[in-house]
């Protein structure tokens, strides 16, 4: 696809974004492609023109994401709803989905430019969360959900309920509902798997459970889940990919089940799904010494 117009949508308390972000406008210049900033980051360049977040991937072929992965998880929950393919270009060293480092930013975009990148379509879960009858925030995600017990000192109690019948109540200091894009994030922390990101699940893993036998557990793309929060008082928390986040009471739920959206990532022709494992969890190379990709 002929990108003509690129919008950026940058983590402004890097320092480097400003200046990245000229460079990239000067790149764009010369090769007639228009570039659209986000108002945020507009402001900080001084420049009068910007537009909201969540319109700019209705105005744009694609959408750079400056930052770390925090930029790229709030680039597709704003752009979800246009199917923009994204960019991410990590400020410090490559991450899971901000997989071009600065040094390769020119090169990636000459690539994009001649219409020779390649993208992943990755899941995302819709989430509700309700107080009785009332809807308190009904988005999407392209990591997780996590309920945990906030400022209590004890553990909650979380009753899952699977395509209306009932799984089990977690007594434990949280739930994390993944998907296996997100199986890399918190979830794996907390002993989640990996799941390889192309595969369509939704993994549902307590946070060190009173009961021993409560593992993780994987469900198929077409489940959907009720959580039920039934331990008094507040202090429980429900926070989205790790940005937005509610308080819960006894008796508000959360709805999630798989979206209709998907977040397009281009991919990097460098490095693949695998070597980011690699040099993330500081894996070892092969001890036959049989190539390394």
């Amino acid at each position: 696809m002929k990108i003509g117009r690129i919008g950026i949508i940058a983590n402004v308390r890097k320092g480097k974004a400003p200046e990245l972000i000229a460079r990239l406008q000067g790149w764009a210049k010369d090769r007639g492609v228009e570039v659209v900033l986000e108002r945020e980051i507009a402001k900080k360049m001084g420049e009068p023109a910007g537009v909201d977040r969540e319109t700019i991937g209705s105005l744009v072929d694609m959408v750079v994401a400056f930052g770390g992965d925090g930029t790229l998880l709030m680039a597709a929950r704003s752009v979800r709803k246009f199917d923009v393919p994204i960019l991410g270009i990590n400020l410090g060293a490559f991450g899971y989905l901000t997989v071009f480092n600065l040094n390769e930013m020119i090169e990636a975009l000459e690539m994009i430019h001649r219409g020779e990148y390649r993208t992943e379509r990755r899941m995302m879960l819709d989430v509700e969360v309700r107080s009785g009858d009332r809807t308190i925030e009904d988005c999407s995600v392209l990591n997780d959900v996590v309920i945990n017990r906030g400022n209590l000192s004890r553990m909650v109690d979380l009753e899952v309920i699977v395509d209306d019948r009932y799984l089990t109540t977690y007594r434990a200091d949280g739930l994390i509902v993944s998907t296996p894009t997100g199986s890399t994030a918190y979830s794996l922390s907390a002993g989640g798997p990996i799941v390889f990101p192309m595969l369509h699940s939704i993994i549902i893993n307590p946070i060190c459970p009173h009961t021993l036998t409560n593992r993780p557990v994987m469900l198929p793309e077409s489940a959907g889940i009720r959580i039920v929060l039934w331990t008094k008082g507040i202090g429980a928390t429900a926070t989205l990919d790790g940005q937005l986040s509610f308080d819960l009471r006894s008796g508000d739920s959360i709805v999630v089940r798989r979206s209709a959206y998907v977040t397009n990532l281009v991919t990097s022709p460098r490095r693949g799904y695998l070597q980011i494992l690699r040099s993330k969890l500081g894996w070892g190379g092969s001890p036959t010494g049989g190539i390394r990709q």
